[in-house]
């Protein structure tokens, strides 16, 4: 399709909620425009090198944002067609049916969702089709009803680490296999490695560039146009129709105009960008844009036994959701526990950098590694603002005494498995890797900027569709959720808005 500066629909990201709606929308025959900041990525030596990517940090993005206090950092924010999920860890879980209601917890309450998980379950089949999950029903205690099979069975475990299955078995609790969307035996062809936090070139991580953008651009209605930097949304004389964008495409500046407009850049940029297209920001009639900003409180987990050689080498399949509904023992929930792909020396390294990497090998060789997940909650004050065209990020943290619990609580059941040392050690403040809320769904155009359908109360013709909607960040990985939600506006948006092909 030749390039041209008129669309039916513009698509702004090509993360997982703008793949995803592009593909979603694809076969209603709209001519369809995906505007990407970053190029694609392109195979390397240093995409499978862990010294590359967790010591010289070779794929973090050039960019610096100020955090609460107004000191500048790195952000873990990456700009490449498909997004963040190019180096995501492909856990595809659906939320808890209990994860759209209010929950109370011990420092507070969500306040739920505008629907109830019974009216996006069969869009979470249809995600987990197209994002070819691997995974098996049957296991989780937590799990809610669904309608459909997983398309594929679970990555199997490695011999470790189905030693470690059984040894939690043996205490009580109920490990399942992770619902992964990634084809191991050709993961494991190109090189032996982990996929989690490792870049995808295209050799087996089902990511938002391999699944969602590819079905789309099947379709010749749909155009991606990559190194797309979009600076503002254009507003019409009537003060409610989104008119375009206004973009710097190849270090040309252009203006893009279009029916429809689907903001996708990831929750973080997504507000900024509303808040820097007008004083008072876009869709901003609640004063909500950029607010509720929540990011999981995690922890990573070392469970060393001496006496036990883990040589496992992708490691990531293993969930725990027994303290996810209640602490085990009845009181508020906790959140969430998976393991962590397989932690070697050199991705310990920068945690530990006094210690030698042969040091490090020795400690990894008997250790399994975890990561503890548990809710954030809204916050008005926790907030993305723009200040002088940057983007800062005032995350407040929130139902920390929950997180406590779960590393805890987990401590406990690996000390009672015949792990006598638990290391544990909270994720950086400042990497927004589950960003969520900023532009949350409700039912109120006081409280909330999106209805229901991610369209903006103040804006028709606009939509936000990325993890920027999320009203509550769950205890789990929010990926399949967005993918979901996408797929089910995108139908929405076929019987509203477009007349189907």
């Amino acid at each position: 399709m030749p390039p041209s500066d008129t669309a039916d629909i513009l698509i702004i990201g090509s993360g997982m909620g703008g793949a995803t709606i592009a593909a979603g929308l694809a076969p209603t025959g709209a001519r369809i425009v995906i505007l990407e900041r970053g190029a694609r990525l392109r195979d390397s030596a240093d995409a499978r090198d862990p010294r590359a990517i967790f010591q010289r940090g070779v794929f973090r993005p050039e960019e610096t944002w100020l955090d609460g206090a107004g000191a500048p950092f790195n952000p873990g924010n990456y700009y490449y067609v498909g997004g963040n999920t190019k180096l995501y860890g492909a856990v595809l879980l659906r939320f808890r049916a209990q994860d759209f209601a209010p929950i109370a917890y011990r420092d507070g309450e969500t306040p739920g969702w505008p629907f109830a998980y019974a009216e996006l379950e069969p869009w979470y089949g249809r995600a987990e089709r197209l994002y070819n999950v691997r995974g098996a029903p049957g296991f989780d205690p937590t799990e809610p009803e669904r309608s459909t099979p997983y398309p594929f069975p679970p990555i199997a475990d490695e011999p470790a680490i189905a030693r470690v299955r059984d040894r939690l078995k043996r205490v009580g609790l109920h490990p399942f296999p992770l619902p992964l969307g990634v084809d191991i035996e050709r993961w494991l062809a190109h090189a032996k490695t982990p996929w989690d936090a490792f870049p995808d070139t295209g050799t087996g991580k089902m990511d938002a560039e391999t699944c969602g953008l590819a079905a789309a651009l099947a379709h010749a209605n749909v155009e991606l146009r990559e190194n797309a930097r979009v600076e503002r949304l254009l507003l019409a004389a009537d003060g409610k129709t989104i008119r375009g964008v206004e973009a710097v495409i190849a270090d040309d500046r252009r203006t893009l105009a279009a029916g429809l407009v689907i903001l996708a850049a990831g929750a973080v940029n997504s507000a900024a960008l509303l808040l820097a297209s007008r004083d008072g920001g876009l869709a901003n009639r609640s004063d909500a844009v950029g607010r509720h900003f929540m990011n999981h409180n995690c922890s990573a987990m070392l469970a060393i036994d001496p006496r036990a050689v883990n040589d496992s080498v992708y490691q990531k399949t293993l969930g725990i959701n027994d303290f996810y509904l209640d602490d085990g023992r009845g009181g508020a929930p906790l959140g969430n526990i998976q393991l962590l792909g397989r932690v070697t020396a050199p991705i310990l390294k920068p945690s530990i950098p006094i210690a030698p990497e042969w040091a490090l090998g020795l400690m990894s060789r008997r250790a399994v590694d975890w990561y503890a997940m548990s809710e954030d909650l809204p916050n008005p004050e926790s907030r993305v603002t723009v200040e002088g065209g940057r983007i800062r990020l005032d995350w407040r943290r929130s139902n920390l005494s929950a997180h406590e619990g779960l590393v805890k609580a987990f401590r406990e059941r690996l000390r009672a498995a015949g792990y006598p040392i638990v290391l544990a050690k909270a994720f950086d403040r400042r990497t927004p890797s589950h960003q969520c809320g900023t532009v949350r769904i409700g039912s109120d155009p006081a409280t909330s900027p999106l209805d229901r359908y991610c369209r903006a109360f103040d804006h028709p013709n606009l939509f936000v569709v990325d993890a920027s909607f999320l009203p509550t960040s769950a205890a789990v990985n929010p990926s399949l959720t967005i993918a979901a939600q996408a797929l089910r506006v995108a139908d929405h948006i076929a019987k509203t808005d477009l007349r189907t092909a």
